[in-house]
């Protein structure tokens, strides 16, 4: 099953359906839907209003999962460089900055509690990437919950690209989970995090079937990615990619967009999607979308994963640990931490 709708941002979003799709009805399957849409800058309430609406739609297909952007709620700073040149920062970055901040979530916090009750709400698995703010550090930081509206836990960014490096501190390796669920293993990779062979590897061997890959890359040459992820792990691949226009940003001069020689026009296009959704085997099964918002939906054909594994398990028969293999170090690394002798209370008291 396909939805693909096209449509200009003031329309509702009409599903076409490709009836043959899912017809095999032995096999097991699940409904899942990736959302290409946009964030509303500066405004987390709004966009969480935004998402609910995006997921009971979803919802209303029979989608099962459903799979968000990249920094969904937060939003991504296209064309922001926050004031910052080498050697300096300039006053109005660190204004932007201020904002961005604020537009962040507490994980756990309130945001957090309303993802959950819409996920209870709609009873979907739902995975959507937020901005986190953990004191006065962001990360971009991928949230998942379960049918009931339960938290089931995050994935924190590894590796920023470029830029991103300036705003968004770094995760380490106690926040790559893979939830073992009755429609499969599922888990996350952010954006570039999925071009780096060693993290995909840890992936594939914690089993994933549903590998989650929200990005802002709307490059064509994204799908050659995602379609190589999919054979290699011989999984399913969904991938969501923001589709976002200069109007979905504050005007200048309050957010100006940069490296540019003239100011985009509220219609021009900053980010043009290209979510997809891939099979096991290769095949695209939704997308790529580079024409608007759209929610994108497929059958997944859980069946698909063994008959891809005959040919290729790559932390399996196709493998060679005697010659290759792979350490991960899953524990966390905090810049500090308080250790006691037995007995005695720690120099710090909380009060």
């Amino acid at each position: 099953m396909a939805l693909v709708p096209s449509r200009s941002d003031s329309e509702a979003l009409i599903p076409e359906v490709e009836m043959n799709a899912g017809a095999d009805q032995t096999a097991t399957t699940a409904r899942v839907t990736v959302v290409q849409a946009s964030s509303v800058f500066y405004d987390t309430p709004a966009t969480l209003d935004k998402a609910e609406k995006l997921v009971a739609e979803a919802a209303g297909y029979g989608s099962q999962l459903v799979l968000f952007p990249e920094v969904f709620v937060g939003g991504y700073p296209h064309g922001s460089t926050f004031g910052l040149v080498v050697g300096n920062r300039t006053a109005k970055g660190k204004e932007d900055f201020q904002k961005y901040h604020a537009s962040a979530i507490d994980v756990p916090g309130p945001e957090v509690s309303r993802l959950s009750a819409l996920a209870g709400k709609y009873k979907v698995f739902l995975v959507i990437g937020v901005v986190e703010r953990a004191g006065y550090t962001l990360y971009n930081t991928v949230l998942s919950f379960d049918p009931l509206g339960k938290y089931l836990g995050k994935h924190r960014k590894v590796m920023p690209t470029a830029l991103e490096r300036v705003f968004w501190g770094f995760g380490d390796g106690s926040t790559i989970p893979v939830y073992d669920t009755p429609i499969g293993k599922m888990g996350a990779l952010i954006c570039w995090e999925n071009r780096m062979p060693l993290l995909r590897t840890a992936m594939y061997a914690k089993g994933i079937e549903i590998y989650c890959a929200p990005t802002v890359d709307c490059m064509p040459t994204w799908l050659s990615s995602m379609t190589h992820i999919a054979l290699e792990g011989g999984c399913f691949v969904l991938s969501a990619c923001q589709f976002c226009r200069r109007k979905n940003y504050p005007p200048p001069p309050e957010y100006t967009f940069c490296g540019l020689e003239e100011e985009p026009s509220p219609e021009s296009v900053v980010c043009s999607g290209g979510s997809v959704i891939i099979s096991p085997l290769g095949t695209v099964l939704a997308g790529p979308n580079y024409e608007s918002e759209a929610l994108l939906t497929a059958d997944l054909d859980l069946g698909e994963i063994v008959r891809a594994k005959f040919d290729f398990d790559v932390v399996g028969h196709y493998s060679r640990p005697e010659v290759l293999s792979l350490v991960v170090k899953s524990d966390p690394k905090p810049a500090v931490s308080f250790i006691s002798a037995a007995g005695r209370d720690d120099d710090y008291v909380q009060t």
